[in-house]
């Protein structure tokens, strides 16, 4: 029987994949600065946000407004490319406190990340994995269901919580699509980039 909880098996790869971003983008940012391309990542926000809104093709194909392709594979396609996006938009950000708005936006941003990665992983493989120790408990002589169920109480628990992230991440995109948008606003009115 698998002992180990959907904690150990689910929540650390949720929790990596979190912290390579973040330490893909603050690598990035000392390298650029390191040899003197600084200023490089401040034109990094362009094909980063390019990238994002190309990546929202898969949710054309989940609703059917693109009609070709596998869902599966335009859902691959925007994982990695929402990723690279990000880590581009977060390096256009960089480690500068200069002004509000585009810092709320990579706040933003960052949180969407979060929030897409708990579909991706926990929750996904959340249910995967309490399916998986209901059937090993039945087969191993608990014939109950009330035994498993009290059992695997708190793995219930996490995978209907796990299971309310889309309510969660739409907004989430939202804000940072509202964020963004006036990001560039500003940027536009007060053009002084050198």
């Amino acid at each position: 029987m698998n002992t180990r909880s959907i904690f150990q098996k689910d929540t650390v790869p949720f929790a990596f994949y979190l912290t390579t971003l973040l330490a893909v983008t603050l690598l990035g940012d000392a390298a650029l600065h390191y040899v003197g391309l600084a200023a490089i990542g401040r034109w990094l926000g362009i094909p980063g946000l390019l990238l994002i809104l190309l990546s929202l093709a898969y949710s054309a194909r989940k609703r059917q407004l693109l009609k070709q392709g596998s869902p599966a594979k335009y859902l691959r396609f925007h994982e990695y490319v929402a990723w690279l996006g990000s880590v581009m938009v977060l390096l256009h950000a960089g480690i500068h406190f200069g002004a509000v708005l585009p810092w709320f936006a990579a706040l933003a941003m960052v949180t969407t990340v979060a929030s897409g990665l708990v579909g991706k992983f926990l929750l996904r493989r959340a249910r995967e994995t309490s399916r998986s120790r209901v059937d090993s408990l039945m087969a191993s002589g608990v014939r109950s269901p009330e035994e498993v169920e009290q059992m695997l109480f708190s793995d219930a628990v996490a995978v209907e919580y796990m299971s309310r992230w889309r309510s969660i991440h739409f907004p989430i995109t939202a804000a940072f699509a509202i964020l963004t948008v006036g990001h560039l606003v500003s940027t536009f009115l007060f053009w002084g980039w050198r």
